[in-house]
């Protein structure tokens, strides 16, 4: 053999051994982002804390149909979630956003997500957390069980039992069985929209708010994650500082987020995928059924074709509460018509 066949022989050698050692990192940091992500969910085993006595799950339907037989069918059927945004992680983070310890937790934005069996259509149902509620009897991790409370505010659930109890609120008052629940809190909340890169809104009217350190003049504004988060919170800043204008901010924030998730093809970056993936699982809490990377990228997979069009953001209808000005009751029958159309 002669010294040239040698001299490449050896180069072929070393080409080899550095991409094999290339394709066995690049496992490894697969496996270990994998791992990483799936650890950062935290969950609650809220069937088995509620147990039976429940509203009826939606009848569900055959899976929609995937490309090729070997791809795994996509989740399929009416589904409900409900979906908090809350100040009750500890953290110098959360302190900083106006986040509560875990003494003082509470459900700051409520919505219930209602997903059609088709995945065509998204309803998205503010609740006021000022609406007074007949609050369950609630399991407690403690042991024992929280008394029935009548005309309480909405929000007080999740103080008083966490997510067990937010759920068993909900259901007692629509009538709707919650199959999932996700909440996010300050600061996971501010991290994705920075994962983002922002998000766009318009204001109709200046926002002047030093409660949520928010001040806008109307107009367009590209809002940071803390600015984002002022924004959801703010409401002594617009309207009549009630709880309602704020919901409709959240509602307006809700739908810039999803056109900005859409509108930005984090498949075309792997950094930028896994920095909104560790944003969001970061600060995560999910029932059992949603605590797994896997089982959260299917049900975003199956709503990958709803278009812009598909998404109806509403607010449960309320009156003024006859016992406090500064409460809301649901308003009847509008609010029983409107949970009765996501069942």
């Amino acid at each position: 053999m002669t010294r040239e066949k040698r001299r490449r022989r050896r180069s072929l050698r070393a080409a080899a051994a550095v991409i094999g050692c290339a394709l066995v990192l690049a496992a490894a940091g697969a496996g270990w982002a994998y791992w990483h992500l799936n650890q950062n969910i935290r969950s609650v085993d809220i069937d088995n804390a509620l147990g039976d006595n429940r509203p009826a799950r939606a009848p569900t339907t055959v899976p929609s149909a995937t490309p090729s037989a070997s791809a795994s069918p996509l989740p399929a059927g009416a589904l409900n979630i409900l979906v908090l945004g809350s100040d009750s992680r500890t953290g110098t983070k959360n302190a900083a956003l106006g986040g509560g310890d875990s003494a003082g937790a509470r459900s700051d934005t409520a919505m219930v997500v209602h997903l059609n069996d088709d995945r065509t259509k998204v309803t998205v149902v503010s609740i006021p957390r000022d609406t007074l509620v007949t609050r369950p009897s609630c399991p407690v991790s403690s042991g024992g069980t929280t008394p029935t409370a009548y005309n309480v505010m909405f929000n007080s659930a999740y103080s008083v039992g966490g997510p067990v109890c937010a759920v068993t609120t909900v259901e007692r008052l629509t009538g709707v069985r919650m199959d999932h629940y996700i909440e996010i809190d300050f600061s996971g909340f501010a991290d994705l929209v920075d994962a983002l890169g922002g998000v766009t809104v318009t204001t109709a009217q200046d926002i002047d708010d030093d409660r949520s350190h928010l001040h806008l003049d109307a107009g367009t504004h590209r809002l940071d994650g803390t600015e984002a988060l002022a924004f959801a919170r703010t409401r002594h800043g617009i309207g009549d500082g009630s709880d309602l204008g704020r919901i409709e901010l959240q509602q307006q924030l809700v739908q810039a987020l999803l056109k900005e998730a859409r509108d930005t093809n984090l498949l075309t970056g792997a950094a930028g995928l896994y920095k909104v993936a560790d944003a969001v699982t970061g600060s995560l809490t999910t029932d059992t059924g949603l605590d797994s990377l896997g089982e959260l990228s299917s049900l975003a997979q199956s709503l990958r074709n709803i278009p812009s069009s598909g998404l109806r953001t509403v607010t449960m209808p309320v009156v003024a509460a006859p016992s406090d000005p500064n409460r809301v009751v649901a308003q009847e029958p509008a609010a029983s018509e409107l949970w009765a159309s996501l069942r």
